[in-house]
Order: C-alpha cells, then structure tokens, then sequence
C-alpha cells in the first residue's frame, strides 16, 4: 500500500493561507500520514518506507519524530536547505534586502489581514518562490501542469524556504538513507548533496544519475527508471 497526500494548505487539501509552506506543519501532516498507514489493517506497521522529492528536506526532520515506525527513507532530487548557504549564493547585501521585504510583508498582513502573494516560478527571477527558467520549464508550462495548478504562493513561503535548515537534523537520521541526485542539477548543486549524505550518521547509500538539471529526474524515463529501480531495491533490503 502506498500513500500520496497534499500537505496542508495546498491542492485537495485544507487549510488556509492557500499556497502557504510551513515547514512545521509539513512535518507534523507527514507525521500523521505515517500514524495513519501504521492504523491500516492491511499495512505492516513494522515496514513502512518514506520517499520524497524536493520536499525531502521535510522528511529529514520528520524522520527523527516518527523513528522507529519509519524503516527507510529515499530522497530524490531533494533539497538540503541551508540558510548560510543560500546566503552566499544571494550574496548577503540580496539576502538582506529580501529579509528586509519580508518583514515589510509580514506588517502589512498584520495591518491588512490580507495575504501577499508571489509567483510560484519566473523565469525572469525573483520575486518568485522558484525564481529562474528552469522550474518555469517544468511549472509554468504544459510539463508539469496539473488540475488546480496555480501559478503563486505566499510571499511568506519563500521566507520559510530560505531560512529553513535541515544541516542541524541530518546527523540524527539514524533510519537507512538512499539519496539520490542528478550530477549536473544547476538547482540544487549535487554538491549540496553530497554534503547532506555525509551527514548523515545510519546507514546509507547515494546514486548519483548523469542528469544535466533538476528536473529531469521528475519525469524523464531515462533517468525516473534507475532511480525507482534503486529505490525499490533499497527498501527491499531495508525493510
């Protein structure tokens, strides 16, 4: 049995701001989705697995909350949020003039009641909650769209994205780890990657696919194959 839900706040699921990330509560809805499989007659509380995409991070803090009922955990094409990081790459004079719009944005909600919203993606940049060409190939066009799709996000969600950091919570990942990453992920650097994987104190694994960007690992066959192959194989030893 397997479980796909929409975190809070976004798709068939409730909860308002709509379009809002909450690292928080993501990690709470992911650890009821695990208490919920764990309840069904039909599901081996003792062999339950996680897999994540970019949201991976999330399952990097919800693991260490859930262990010992989570036995495995893949993470594909994943980010390892690091403020410090990101700040460099922004540069800090950037960083800091985004933090200072933030904080602009957070008043006037609280004086207006009304939430600010931003573009999902752009390709021109931010603002942007994934600024640039490449997640607009995937989100802003026919690629990735999906019933209910809408292109936008709280302004506040990016905010939460660039400040949240997984760093502190990999070293506690004791559940076996398969990472896997694209070589060539302009995204997210398979640096960043390799940097969580050595982390990470249990047992793990890493696959790293001769990819040349982020997205090709959410629907293109040549690379979406191996990476399901290796993670069943992994789970198959793991559970």
């Amino acid at each position: 049995m397997a479980l796909a839900f929409d975190h809070r706040n976004w798709g068939d699921s409730e909860g308002t701001p709509r379009q809002q990330e909450d690292a928080t509560a993501k990690v709470a809805d992911l650890r009821s989705a695990v208490g919920f499989l764990a309840g069904r007659p039909e599901v081996d509380a003792e062999s339950i697995a996680v897999a994540g995409g970019v949201p991976g991070r999330d399952l990097c803090r919800t693991t260490r909350r859930v262990r010992p009922r989570v036995k495995a955990v893949a993470l594909i094409a994943a980010a390892y949020n690091n403020p410090t990081l990101i700040r460099e790459r922004f540069g800090a004079d950037n960083f800091d003039v985004l933090m200072g719009q933030f904080a602009q944005i957070a008043q006037q909600q609280s004086d207006t009641g009304e939430v600010v919203y931003w573009p999902a993606v752009n390709p021109e940049g931010m603002p942007a909650g994934n600024p640039g060409p490449e997640p607009f190939a995937y989100y802003g066009t026919e690629r990735g769209a999906r019933p209910g799709w809408e292109n936008r996000c709280t302004a506040l969600s990016v905010l939460q994205e660039l400040t949240l950091d997984v760093d502190a919570y990999l070293p506690l990942v004791t559940a076996p780890l398969l990472i896997v990453h694209g070589r060539g992920d302009q995204a997210v650097p398979v640096a960043d990657a390799v940097a969580a994987f050595a982390k990470v104190a249990g047992p793990k694994e890493l696959l790293v696919l001769d990819v040349s960007n982020h997205i090709d690992l959410y629907d293109d066959d040549t690379y979406v194959l191996p990476a399901v192959d290796r993670t069943v194989s992994f789970f198959d030893g793991s559970l």
